[in-house]
């Protein structure tokens, strides 16, 4: 695990996720295609909590209490009980932007990290370097809601406009 390319990794991801909504408005931030969806909103604010509840957090737990009880998280019910999509934009920004930086100040202090510390579940063993690596690829995985998000949003506002000659998404 190259931890210097995970955190350069992570840094980049922050500045992709802060421009993929840092030009929309509040009531833009709150749309969603259909009720299922997130907003973009929502998904910056799970962002937030992710970077302070879930992955920070378990992986310093897998690196240094692996033997304490696994810090359990609600990642899918904050999103109606902590009201997500109620909250301003540019305060949630702000905070993806603190916690996503205070993460990557905390990652840069990590010494001789063993990627090999693991926690076991029923469905199998967790190392830290398994979460680190999910780390990343759940940024990526958000990015895409993003874009996707961003798409949408930009045919519904367009309308009677449409995109097809941009090309089939």
């Amino acid at each position: 695990m190259d931890l210097k390319s995970a955190v350069a990794q992570l840094r980049q991801q922050g500045i992709a996720i802060g421009s993929l909504a840092a030009d929309v408005t509040e009531e833009a931030s709150r749309w969603k295609p259909d009720p299922d969806s997130w907003s973009i909103l929502e998904v910056l604010n799970h962002l937030v909590d992710e970077e302070v509840f879930d992955f920070r957090r378990h992986l310093e737990h897998m690196l240094f209490t692996p033997d304490q009880p696994w810090p359990e998280i609600d990642p899918q019910g904050w999103v109606t009980e902590r009201a997500y999509n109620q909250r301003k934009l540019d305060e949630t920004l702000r905070n993806f932007e603190r916690e996503r930086a205070n993460s990557i100040r905390w990652l840069g202090e990590l010494t001789q990290p063993n990627w090999d510390s693991k926690v076991s579940f029923d469905w199998g063993d967790l190392t830290a370097g398994d979460m680190l690596v999910s780390w990343l690829t759940h940024d990526l995985l958000h990015i895409r809601q993003l874009v996707e998000l961003r798409y949408q949003l930009t045919a519904a506002n367009s309308l009677p406009f449409r995109v097809e000659y941009a090309g089939k998404w």
